[in-house]
């Protein structure tokens, strides 16, 4: 039977958008107040990262809405739109999108949450990573940047450098053209080291249980193991013991009667 759309999702997804939503309009809040030309280059980036990937969440809402139409007017939806577009001016709209993700947990409450995350360990752990991915790319490139800017012999000197430093390093691929040479900056790198690992690593784990685990449908289409077998028939096992102690029975009858 398939399942009715709703507008709440799961509820990992739910709160990974709502603090992605903050970590934006938090971005904004500096981009207008704080005026350094590394901050903005960092912020730029994340701020094209986020739109991307609000814009695929605007998609994926109005594409499994109950009603697009009522969506779209009546739930915040042309606001999804406009604050996925790449226009500064529009991204304060995001803040609707927050206000929704609010709303709808608010609904289903906070134990309900705490046991959904708990039952659905693998994706919540996913979420949770992608979430400290996001993190570590826009803290850790303004981190590393700050510790290495100005030190001797440096060659992380700019945004565009600390960037392209925390992306090969989350990645695993490392190629070492960028390298930190100051003791801070070596144990910056080995966070994000350590996060990349653990990213890949779950989300390996993650596509395994999605693609390995048995759907709940075609559990539910299977039949049960004795379900087409007949009422008097024997599971092929009692029925080979049942032969075993008939053949017993008549080559013990045999040595009597030999007797």
């Amino acid at each position: 039977m398939k399942k009715p759309r709703s507008e709440l999702k799961s509820t990992g997804y739910e709160i990974f958008i709502g603090i992605l939503s903050i970590l934006s309009i938090l971005n904004l809040v500096l981009l207008l107040f704080v005026h350094q030309k590394s901050l903005d280059t960092v912020l730029d980036v994340m701020n094209g990262l986020f739109s991307l990937i609000f814009l695929c969440d605007f998609s994926y809402r109005i594409s499994t809405a109950p009603s697009a139409s009522a969506y779209f007017f009546r739930h915040f939806g042309w606001a999804d739109l406009l604050a996925s577009l790449p226009f500064p001016q529009l991204k304060i709209l995001r803040i609707f999108r927050l206000i929704r993700v609010y709303r709808l947990l608010r609904k289903v409450g906070i134990r309900t949450i705490g046991r959904t995350l708990v039952r659905d360990r693998a994706g919540s752990a996913l979420y949770v990573l992608l979430l400290m991915g996001i993190l570590v790319l826009q803290f850790g490139s303004l981190t590393m940047l700050a510790i290495e800017q100005h030190a001797a012999g440096a060659n992380i000197t700019s945004a565009s450098d600390a960037l392209w430093y925390t992306i090969v390093t989350i990645s695993t691929v490392g190629y070492g053209d960028q390298y930190p040479v100051t003791d801070l900056g070596r144990l910056c790198g080995v966070v994000i080291i350590v996060v990349g690992v653990g990213i890949f690593g779950t989300f390996t784990g993650y596509l395994a249980t999605v693609f390995l685990s048995p759907k709940d449908a075609d559990a539910e289409a299977a039949p049960a193991p004795d379900s087409e077998q007949p009422a008097n028939e024997l599971p092929p096992v009692e029925a080979l013991r049942k032969r075993l102690d008939d053949s017993e029975k008549k080559l013990a009858e045999i040595r009597r009667l030999l007797v």
